[in-house]
């Protein structure tokens, strides 16, 4: 469907891509991997055509159409209303219908013995055979559909483009594209502005997505999910392997070691060989042996070891010892003039407690971190710390919000002034700031660095309560499997917001849910949160399906609101109940051993 043959790119010493030749075939799922600045973006982008190479480098089978999704768009200043621009993505169906309604319109107009209606006739025929082979009497329901899979709610579908913020306005694109179904589709850091609800309902739809996908994103359990090849980009070379993201880091791994052990064996070979010549170079006796060394040699494929990217390396500190609570949270509130964001929340944060906080575009998670970092004030209820708690935030846009004027160096000791020079450098070493990086202004750095620079004077607070709104924005895979760990093995409590659900799973304990402005709070990791939730849609899904049966039976009764209408209801609820009893039984013995385990951990 597509290749690449042979693409080289370089800019001053560093080689973009080398000599880069790969292949698209149909159905394929291909994950493209990289640290930030390796190149992915840009080879979707010539993929797509957007950014030009010499002819005869990328070129595309007949009728292939490619669609690409980027990061980010431009603001869009269309009058039109949400449903006509998802609409405009299947132009061409529609000006078929337009075209065929013009000649039935002319044709009632012409006289049927006229020399033009025989020609009329075929062109009808024609447009008839095509528009029937379409979709076209289905563009609303599937407009509609993919709308309100991605978040938008019916009362947006007649609200204007203009009207709404970039996020959403990257779901339309997304939806623009989902819609067209492309050959080829290409998705740039797709999940970027969805929540979970939105991001799992795209990871179904693609699942089913007839074209092909090429996907970049740092979401590793989209990736796991969706792709069945994985293209790795590094230092200027593009590396296939088969089977999805996990598949590849081990693959990789194994890829290695093999090349390490025929390296050392190689180089001890050498070695042993290369003492010999020189031993009995001067000897005529083994002259012959000695040039038959040499010449091996000279011969010999010496075997390279692979280069590997440089990579974040750091710890959180040890957090301070604080009280059992953390935060107490009662009866919270938070209000801007007729929009209620939160009413009435109400809960308790223990030490060593670390908690995502979820829900829907919108919702007000990074509202609730704000109110909990204090830099913002609720308009009812109270927020207490607990004995000898310090935070320290981490917002969303941390990392616009560095000073562009100041060196790194200047930044950090703004941050602690407690630290040696040298300290200050090793923890930005350890954030890939190495010498004269110090002295760069931050105005001069990339998203990826400012990111690395918020997380680096984020721990150089002291603090024994992390709050983090979005800390993997920006980051590439290797640095957030970086930041993971180090948050699973933090000794303090964490509150984060984040979209990331392989990130999150690995270190999170407690998952609290605000949606239509309360929360829910579930125990157990972000994998045990999505379990719940979709076995509650279930039984509302199959009690809603009762309701409506028995409604069904009440009415067949020809109206009765007697005894069979209650005997229908209260066979409604046993079956209910029934179907509950099981977990109950299994809450109530777990809640059980929570109870006495709580007791020995008391008592130790």
């Amino acid at each position: 469907m597509l290749s690449i043959n042979k693409l080289n790119i370089q800019y001053g010493k560093k080689h973009l891509f080398r000599d880069v030749s790969v292949r698209v075939h149909p159905r394929d799922r291909i994950g493209l991997v990289g640290v930030n600045g390796a190149g992915k973006s840009t080879l979707l982008k010539i993929m797509a055509g957007i950014t030009e190479t010499d002819h005869g480098i990328v070129t595309r089978a007949k009728l292939t159409k490619v669609g690409y999704l980027p990061q980010e768009t431009s603001s869009v200043t269309s009058c039109r209303t949400l449903y006509k621009e998802a609409e405009s993505a299947f132009s061409g169906i529609l000006s078929l219908k337009s075209e065929l309604d013009e000649i039935n319109s002319r044709l009632s107009e012409v006289d049927p013995d006229s020399p033009e209606f025989p020609g009329l006739l075929k062109q009808q025929g024609e447009l008839q055979h095509l528009v029937d082979r379409t979709d076209i009497f289905r563009i609303r329901s599937q407009v509609e559909k993919v709308l309100a899979g991605l978040g938008f709610k019916e009362c947006d579908l007649d609200r204007e483009c203009r009207t709404f913020s970039g996020g959403w306005l990257m779901r339309l694109l997304l939806a623009k594209h989902l819609l067209a179904r492309p050959s080829i589709l290409l998705l740039d850091e797709p999940t970027n502005h969805l929540d979970i609800e939105s991001l799992t309902w795209v990871e179904e739809f693609l699942k089913s997505y007839e074209g092909s996908l090429a996907i970049i994103s740092h979401d590793r359990a989209f990736l796991d999910n969706l792709t069945t090849k994985t293209w790795e980009l590094s230092l200027g070379r593009l590396t296939v392997y088969k089977g999805n993201y996990s598949n590849y880091v081990e693959e990789k791994e194994i890829r290695l070691q093999v090349q390490r052990a025929a390296y050392a064996n190689q180089q001890a070979m050498i070695q042993q060989t290369t003492r010999f010549i020189q031993r009995f170079r001067a000897k005529s006796t083994k002259a012959k042996q000695v040039q038959s060394r040499v010449k091996q040699l000279e011969k010999m494929d010496v075997v390279e070891l692979e280069d590997t990217e440089r990579k974040i390396s750091f710890r959180f500190p040890p957090a301070a010892t604080c009280g059992r609570l953390v935060v107490e949270i009662a009866r919270l509130k938070k209000e801007y003039d007729a929009l209620k964001v939160f009413q009435d929340i109400t809960f308790e944060l223990n030490r060593g407690d670390k908690m995502a906080v979820v829900g829907v575009n919108g919702a007000g998670k990074s509202t609730f971190v704000k109110l909990l970092a204090g830099l913002i004030k609720p308009t009812g209820g109270k927020i207490r710390l607990g004995h000898n708690v310090r935070l320290s935030y981490f917002g969303q846009h941390q990392a616009q919000d560095l000073d562009p004027r100041f060196t790194l160096l200047e930044t950090m000791n703004m941050v602690n002034v407690d630290k040696t020079v040298t300290q200050v450098r090793s923890l930005l070493g350890a954030f890939l700031f190495q010498g004269d990086d110090v002295d760069k202004k931050v105005m001069v750095l990339s998203g990826g660095e400012k990111s690395r620079l918020a997380l680096a004077k984020m721990i150089a607070s002291p603090a024994n309560l992390l709050i983090m709104d979005e800390p993997t924005n920006h980051l590439d895979m290797m640095s957030q499997e970086i930041l993971q760990d180090a948050l699973a093995q933090y000794d303090g409590s964490i509150i984060v917001v984040s979209h990331n659900r392989y990130f999150l799973d690995a270190f999170v304990n407690k998952v609290l849910e605000i949606k239509e402005g309360k929360t829910t709070l579930f125990e157990g990791n972000l994998s045990y949160y999505l379990y719940r939730k979709g076995k509650m849609a279930f039984l509302e899904e199959k009690d809603e399906s009762c309701q409506k049966q028995g409604r069904g039976e009440k009415k067949n009764s020809s109206g009765s609101r007697g005894k069979e209408a209650r005997q229908a209801l209260a066979k409604i609820r046993q079956k209910k109940s029934r179907r509950l009893k099981p977990f109950q039984d299994i809450v109530k013995k777990v809640e059980g051993e929570i109870e006495s385990l709580e007791q020995k951990k008391s008592g130790i």
